[in-house]
């Protein structure tokens, strides 16, 4: 499959309210009119950015990961985004804690078959105490999805590039598309837009940047600026800030490799190991 569409909802939050915010997002998933292949939306789409783990926190069984596989299944494409997800613990962890429960921000990639992938915010925002009421995962996921391979990371992820490092030495990439779901406050907005440019020029792949908009339980006001970016760095899409919005946008496979093949800047990258 040569291109793929990725549709992005920006979008208010209904602050710690699951059901107002699952009932919402139903409306806007189905007013999408155009097919499309995937589905983004922001962080803890279904709270907000709430510490409050212990409280919010659903299981793998719960209703919003049921009504994920019932939107992706209805939509006929891939749905993306993170829930706060408790977990029971039956043997010490590698992060040190005992046996209990642990509580992830968990980005879930439901496919409209049922089928499904995980991956657990790695960088916890210390500034909010996320990494207080959260536990960090320590594992990238890369998605093979209708001939691209996807890479879905969360928020604060995006501060740290060798994490997103596409290239080692060798001649394929690891992936074709980042995606990064956020709830990423205005005042630093500059840095979101900048560091979302940066990850696609350096990794030579399609960068997705989806945030929230509005007001949160604890202040914080959000802009937005989702974006889509190609791998020269440039923005695709024109996404108003402070507005709710919904844009679909077509990604181009063979204008990725001709530019990958014309600029092979891979072949003199850096071989690193990432140590946990």
């Amino acid at each position: 499959m040569e291109s793929l569409k990725v549709t992005i909802i920006q979008s208010d939050l209904h602050w710690e309210n699951v059901a107002k915010n699952i009932s919402m997002f139903s409306k806007k998933i189905s007013a999408i009119t155009e097919p499309t292949d995937i589905i983004v939306l922001p962080e803890m789409f279904t709270t907000g950015f709430t510490m409050k783990s212990e409280k919010l926190a659903e299981t793998m069984t719960g209703k919003t990961v049921a009504w994920m596989k019932e939107q992706a299944k209805k939509s006929n494409c891939v749905i993306i985004g993170s829930l706060i997800v408790k977990e029971e613990i039956t043997s010490p962890s590698t992060d040190g804690r005992q046996r209990g429960v642990k509580f992830f921000n968990r980005l879930v990639w439901m496919q409209p078959d049922g089928d499904f992938y995980t991956y657990d915010k790695r960088h916890l925002f210390r500034m909010a105490k996320e990494h207080e009421n959260f536990s960090a995962g320590n594992k990238r996921l890369i998605v093979d999805y209708k001939g691209w391979k996807i890479c879905p990371l969360v928020c604060y992820d995006l501060r740290f590039p060798v994490w997103s490092r596409n290239f080692s030495l060798t001649e394929t990439p690891a992936y074709d598309c980042l995606i990064y779901i956020a709830n990423w406050p205005e005042v630093r907005k500059t840095p979101w837009s900048k560091l979302l440019e940066a990850r696609a020029i350096e990794n030579q792949c399609y960068v997705v940047g989806v945030n929230r908009v509005g007001i949160d339980g604890t202040n914080h006001v959000y802009s937005g600026n989702s974006v889509v970016i190609n791998p020269k760095g440039e923005a695709i899409t024109t996404v108003p800030e402070h507005k709710e919005v919904t844009q679909t946008v077509s990604l181009s496979l063979k204008e990725l490799t001709d530019f990958r093949a014309l600029f092979p800047v891979r072949l003199d990258g850096d071989e690193f190991e990432i140590i946990y």
